[in-house]
Order: C-alpha cells, then structure tokens, then sequence
C-alpha cells in the first residue's frame, strides 16, 4: 500500500501533526452545526480551493455522517458560479469517488 500525503505529514512531522489534529478536533466540537453540515461545508471551501484530495477525504466524512449523493454534488456545484465549470470538474469525480467508495 502507498503511503498518503498525510501519513508522510505526520511521519516527517509529528509535533506539527499532532497540533493540527487537535485544532480539527476542537473545530469539529464548536457548537451550532452539525457534523454532517461541517463537512459539506468542508467539500464546498476544498472545491474552491481546487483541493480534489481533500473533496474526497471530506465527501466520506459527510457520507459517514448521513450526507447524501445529491448534498455532496451540490457542495461541489455551489463553486460553478464562484470558481467556474473548470473547478467543478476537476473536484467532482473526487466526491463521486470518495462517496462511491464507502
């Protein structure tokens, strides 16, 4: 199995990755969102940044929390008027993955 970009992250930086793993721990505790809410927020801010790893990371995380198909692809069309059609496909076959894939 090939070793991920985080896995590396953490292996060539572990006091740092260990930092970073807290704030998402306390990022996902704030109060007045869901989790389900966080994530596809996740997916829309990974899209504009043209992020497709993270699209698909993030997309099993909405899956895991009750997200559906239609809200994932949604997340991901929000940036057609934002970032442009470019930005959408290069993101979109990432969600369809990472949802397909669990």
């Amino acid at each position: 199995m090939t070793e991920s970009s985080y896995e590396i992250f953490q292996r060539e930086c572990p006091e740092l990755a260990t930092k970073f793993n807290e704030l998402v721990q306390v990022q996902r505790s704030v109060k007045g969102l869901d989790q389900k809410t966080k994530q596809l927020i996740n997916i829309a801010i990974q899209t504009a940044h043209k992020n497709p790893m993270a699209v698909e990371l993030h997309t099993k995380m909405a899956k895991t929390e009750g997200a559906k198909r239609e809200e994932v692809v949604n997340a991901v069309t929000m940036n057609l008027h934002l970032s442009g059609l470019s930005t959408v496909l290069e993101c979109l076959p990432s969600a369809i993955k990472g949802y397909d894939s669990i």
